[in-house]
């Protein structure tokens, strides 16, 4: 199983190639459609990163594939410019499930 990236900006996707993480830059809906449609073909693929600005500007693509699907396994980095989640993200996440605060 191979790693694949799909970023909303050139530097992520420098990072990772040089790490040896192969993928794709895409800015617009349709390329982002593309690259999902190619990444559900591969069987050799198991886990696709996207970019959390990717999962924001498009959550009914992500998030579609990422409840149907049993692989690969998409997850969400931080690009460049940081998380987009609160300083507080798991605590909060935490508290909300178990319905105590901590």
């Amino acid at each position: 199983m191979r790693m694949y990236l799909i970023s909303d900006n050139i530097d992520t996707y420098t990072g990772m190639r040089l790490s040896g993480v192969e993928g794709v830059v895409v800015h617009e809906r349709e390329e982002l459609e593309e690259a999902l449609s190619f990444v559900t073909g591969q069987p050799d693929i198991g886990i696709v990163l996207l970019t959390e600005k990717l999962g924001r500007d498009f959550p009914e693509l992500v998030n579609d594939l990422k409840l149907s699907r049993r692989t690969p396994l998409f997850v969400e980095i931080p690009d460049r410019h940081g998380s987009g989640r609160s300083k507080n993200f798991i605590t909060d996440y935490v508290s909300q499930a178990i319905g105590l605060k901590l």
